[in-house]
């Protein structure tokens, strides 16, 4: 196996704390805004990187879509924790031109814009490579650098539709659904992160070769249907619906279960804790495809059944039959939830004017860092320029322009001590 030399600490080095996770020490110069390529690089900086976000003086436009405080919102908290931020001006010609030295001492720049704009900006991939060939460098768009939909705009919603998962969230009566979270956006931040680390590994073991990583947003959601279009491959479309019976969402007498049987064993202990043991033995359910020409009785009669007893109730029964169930949690009880306070599936972020809010980092514990605070619009910019080899005449000179912005009452010390936390 090839390997390269390990490279001098950046000016702002990890912690000892952060020294044994996977991208310490790693720079990532971060773009992009919304959810996608700052889910990306956000992913990143949990596991290690040090991860500067550029921001226009208006801010991320994720910053004002949603739940908005101030100038954050809870996608900008969500995608943008810990990073440092420095805002420029990139419309000015100084500003591109500082965006372009920042990408070049990066090791890796993530961007999400439509294909041609990062171009414009003066920091598309291929003026980069040709300074620094160890460059790794995330493009992320709705469709793809080229083809008949390339310049067409995309969103979560619009990706939705576009790409099926409407249609795979149907309801029996085929009424297209848009699923209740940004999956097309967060999915494909999770590609990104994946693929760049994946690059990122071939540069290690490639004596230092970059790589462009090109993702879409369009691709990335067929790839989450892979089974799907399968299927549809295999034997047309499938009517909407539950693959088995019973399946699905029941009322108790104080809530609601989702409650399914997958198998005829599944079938029987359900059956069992029911207190319906004539159902396994009736014809009518001897396999899934009987159970499910006969679905709406099952439903019908099971619903029956749980509507006589509390959530609580039933939870146990099911639990002590092992029967395939959860109750229906709103988000108050998922963050109470047993499990989650057991294993310490939230973090908690203290974010400067909201105060202590819940964070869900990703899943592999041991590989990623504590939660960090997102920052304001500019609130790291000078710390980051001094240490990054801007030269403080021309700091001051381009903070009087308006090229760069400092926040008020962010900048110096505090800002560089962020870079170690």
């Amino acid at each position: 196996m090839a390997q390269i030399q390990p490279q001098p600490p950046h000016p702002a080095s990890p912690s000892a704390a952060l020294a044994d996770l996977p991208f310490a020490g790693l720079r990532v110069l971060d773009i992009s805004q919304g959810i996608a390529g700052p889910y990306c690089a956000h992913i990143l900086w949990q596991q290690g990187a040090e991860v500067v976000k550029v921001d226009p003086p208006a801010g991320d436009w994720g910053r004002h879509v949603g739940v908005v405080r101030g100038e954050h919102s809870a996608l900008s908290v969500a995608y943008n924790g810990g990073k440092r931020s420095v805002c420029i001006d990139a419309a000015s010609d100084a500003g591109k031109a500082l965006l372009f030295d920042l990408a070049l001492q990066a090791d890796v720049v993530v961007q999400n814009f439509r294909p041609q704009v990062a171009g414009r900006l003066g920091v598309g991939y291929a003026a980069l490579a040709a300074r620094n060939p160890a460059l790794v460098y995330v493009s992320i768009s709705g469709y793809g650098a080229d083809g008949p939909y390339a310049d067409h705009p995309a969103s979560d919603s619009v990706m939705q539709a576009d790409s099926g998962l409407m249609f795979a969230n149907r309801l029996a009566d085929g009424t297209p659904r848009r699923i209740g979270m940004l999956l097309a956006d967060a999915a494909t931040g999770l590609y990104a992160a994946q693929a760049c680390a994946a690059a990122l590994c071939r540069r290690f073991r490639t004596a230092g070769s970059g790589a462009h990583v090109e993702l879409s947003l369009f691709d990335a959601c067929c790839a989450l249907q892979a089974n799907n279009i399968l299927e549809y491959a295999i034997q047309g479309t499938a009517a909407a619906g539950p693959v088995s019976a019973p399946n699905g969402v029941f009322p108790t007498r104080d809530g609601s279960i989702t409650l399914l049987a997958l198998n005829n064993a599944q079938f029987v202990r359900l059956c069992q804790a029911l207190g319906q043991p004539g159902w396994a033995a009736d014809p009518r359910f001897a396999d899934n495809a009987s159970r499910m020409a006969h679905a709406g009785w099952l439903r019908d009669a099971v619903s029956a059944c749980l509507a006589r007893e509390s959530t609580a109730h039933w939870l146990g029964v099911f639990q002590a039959h092992d029967v395939l169930h959860a109750p229906v949690r709103d988000h108050r009880q998922v963050l109470d939830h047993p499990q989650a306070q057991q294993q310490g599936t939230f973090q908690q972020i203290e974010q400067p004017g909201l105060g202590t809010l819940p964070f869900a980092g990703i899943p592999a514990r041991g590989l990623r860092r504590p939660a960090g605070a997102a920052p304001r619009i500019g609130e790291h910019t000078e710390a980051v320029l001094r240490e990054w080899g801007i030269c403080q005449d021309r700091l001051e000179r381009w903070l009087a322009a308006g090229v760069v912005r400092q926040a008020a009452g962010a900048a110096g010390a505090a800002g560089a001590a962020g870079a170690a936390a």
